[in-house]
């Protein structure tokens, strides 16, 4: 029975994984099989292979026909030149000692030449790496400087428009700050508070009462044309003085009010005297 060294295929759709089988050359790829070597796995890089050495040995030197993949497969890890060793032994070409370091020696080399391939791979992979995460940076960094632009462009129309709005106004930074002061010097002054609080309670008092609101609405109207009237101004400004000096002076009123009670009195003395000398003129006509 001629016997053949070869793969069945395993594992996923894109991702396939092999077996490495002996099996009769007439079955099929997926059919009956003698005996299961080992695995192939090309989906990592180096391939993964794991292998029965010694089986495969005796396979290969019983006349096991490998095809070409499964032949690559071997060789790479050694049967092949192991089954080249014993042949030369059996010849007589040289001792199995100097086959056994001639086997050794070229294990190392293929060893070294496996691990500077892994090596290579990795630093491949690594300045791949830097590479991609150098041309990030550059990118992120002219997206930075073109923030920066325009946010540059922003602020110096801010800036612009500022200037502009300072020109044309420098009237109004006066009263704003003359409002400013006002309202200082007021928190200030103790006194100011006081009057405050008197016409807040004021205020107060005629939304209380309807008759107070009408007073007010007066005392508004009189504003009103006292501010069209300029002349009625100054009226206002003696009637204001006046009510001062009454609330200032309240003596006054009951010395005016004492003096109008003398006046009544003497006037009911003449009154009474008068009435006296009638009488008196009224009894000598009699006796005459």
């Amino acid at each position: 029975m001629a016997t053949r060294i070869r793969l069945q295929r395993y594992g996923k759709k894109g991702k396939p994984i092999y077996h490495i089988v002996v099996a009769d050359q007439r079955s099929k790829r997926d059919g009956r099989l003698i005996e299961r070597l080992g695995l192939y796995n090309p989906n990592t890089n180096p391939a993964t292979i794991e292998i029965n050495f010694d089986s495969a040995v005796n396979w290969v030197l019983k006349g096991a026909q490998p095809s070409d993949t499964a032949r690559a497969i071997l060789s790479y890890k050694g049967v092949m030149m192991k089954k080249h060793l014993i042949a030369g032994v059996a010849k007589g070409a040289f001792s199995e000692e100097d086959a056994e370091k001639r086997f050794t020696i070229w294990m190392d080399e293929k060893a070294k030449k496996i691990t500077k391939k892994e090596s290579e791979l990795k630093n491949t992979a690594i300045d791949a790496k830097k590479a991609r995460l150098a041309a990030e940076k550059a990118i992120k960094e002219e997206k930075a400087k073109a923030i920066d632009l325009k946010n540059s462009k922003l602020k110096e129309e801010v800036e612009a428009a500022a200037a502009v709005n300072s020109e044309e106004a420098p009237e109004n930074e006066e009263v704003v700050e003359e409002e400013t002061k006002a309202e200082k010097t007021v928190e200030e002054d103790p006194a100011t508070e006081e009057v405050v609080e008197e016409k807040t309670k004021a205020e107060e008092t005629t939304e209380e009462d309807p008759a107070n609101k009408e007073v007010v609405e007066e005392e508004t109207k009189v504003e009103e044309t006292t501010e069209e009237a300029p002349a009625t101004k100054e009226v206002v400004e003696e009637e204001t003085k006046v009510e001062e000096t009454t609330e200032e002076a309240p003596a006054t009123e009951e010395v005016v009010e004492e003096e109008t009670k003398v006046e009544e009195i003497e006037e009911e003395e003449v009154v009474v005297e008068k009435k006296e000398e009638d009488s008196a003129e009224e009894e000598e006509t009699k006796e005459a």
